[in-house]
């Protein structure tokens, strides 16, 4: 690993800082490597940037840990994929709060051309079980990359017949790589292996604790088009992952339940309160994803860019896939181009008339 990807992977070690955080570093600092040469003064300006932060950052200790985790990475044959890099998958990429480092580990298609969560109970019962085996038996013509938790109830179920049928399935953990939770799973995730595999944001060692699943929840319903909710309780994980679906503009379905009965409570709430489409069969998901006229779901570059030079293809491609307008701190983290610089690439867009600049530094594509 170079020292930009050693970098970037040392700042996630610098203790306190998150996501957010190391995007900020980043953008003020123009790189990675660039974080930890910074004075100590400079890095105090930055905002969210304290004393206890800047110490850790100038002392160079997450260098060490960085090393440790490659060394374990490699070992264990998992796959680092920072945000900045090529292959990070493009839909998660479109969410705010994308993580800035994930761990992948098997023969994933991250840009399948469709792709399906499909979540819910932990206590299923056989109906729920039951639409999961048939839903799936009807998908396998679609071909498309399952989705789910690697969870007890319905989320397993779904994975264990994904593998059945040959259709890719990838589990989402709450823990790090080396701890399959629950221990139960170990074998069907070994299996998943082969057409698909793991994902994790979390490093080596980290435990299933209870805050990392809602987390968990919105990288499930990033990466997919459509989120199923089989079964679920008035309260659960299925709902947060439904509701963070919404809040990305994801087509959210559920299955309808028995009423009085506790694990359809949370479906029929969903298609009630306009929040997810009723769904009873594979025909229903055809006609709201419109597959039956063969959409790719997965945004493809129509801009003409071999006009502009790679920098600037970077930025326009990079708004283009943000519907069009970011604020100028976010397309600096996206584009790893320093705010000073980016400043003057964009300038440059809007006298080339491709780009406008909004009120609060918002820069949009011109239509």
């Amino acid at each position: 690993m170079d020292e930009k990807r050693l970098s970037l992977l040392a700042l996630h070690f610098i203790p306190g800082v998150g996501d957010y955080l190391i995007r900020q570093l980043i953008s003020y600092c123009g790189a990675a490597e660039k974080v930890f040469k910074t004075p100590k003064g400079k890095l105090l300006k930055i905002p969210g940037v304290g004393e206890v932060t800047a110490e850790s950052i100038r002392q160079g200790k997450p260098f060490a840990a960085a090393e440790k985790e490659l060394a374990r990475a490699e070992k264990e044959q998992v796959q680092l994929i920072f945000f900045t890099d090529k292959n990070y998958p493009s839909r998660l990429k479109q969410v705010s709060d994308a993580p800035s480092l994930l761990y992948a580990k098997g023969n994933i298609d991250f840009e399948n051309a469709k792709t399906i969560a499909i979540v819910g109970t932990r206590q299923a019962t056989e109906y729920g079980k039951a639409c999961v085996e048939s839903l799936i038996l009807e998908l396998i013509p679609h071909h498309p990359l399952i989705i789910s938790g690697l969870a007890y109830g319905i989320d397993i179920h779904a994975h264990k017949h994904a593998v059945k049928n040959k259709l890719p399935t990838l589990g989402v953990m709450g823990s790090g790589m080396d701890v399959i939770y629950p221990a139960t799973h170990k074998e069907i995730a070994r299996k998943m292996m082969e057409h698909g595999g793991l994902l994790t944001e979390h490093p080596f060692g980290t435990q299933p604790d209870a805050h990392n699943f809602p987390a968990r929840n919105r990288i499930v319903a990033a990466l997919s088009d459509a989120v199923i909710i089989v079964e679920a309780a008035e309260k659960g994980g299925a709902l947060i992952t439904a509701d963070i679906a919404n809040s990305y503009n994801k087509d959210v379905f559920a299955f309808p339940g028995n009423i009085g009965q506790s694990h359809s409570a949370g479906c029929n709430n969903l298609i009630k309160s306009n929040r997810a489409h009723l769904i009873t069969g594979v025909k229903d998901l055809e006609y709201i994803m419109n597959w039956d006229a063969g959409v790719n779901p997965v945004k493809k570059d129509v801009l003409h860019l071999e006009q502009y030079n790679e920098e600037e293809q970077n930025v326009l491609r990079t708004l283009h896939a943000h519907n069009g307008q970011m604020m100028i701190d976010d397309l600096s983290w996206r584009t790893n181009i320093a705010v000073s610089k980016l400043a003057s690439l964009l300038l440059g867009l809007e006298f080339k008339g491709v780009i406008v600049s909004l009120p609060g530094k918002i820069y949009k594509l011109k239509d």
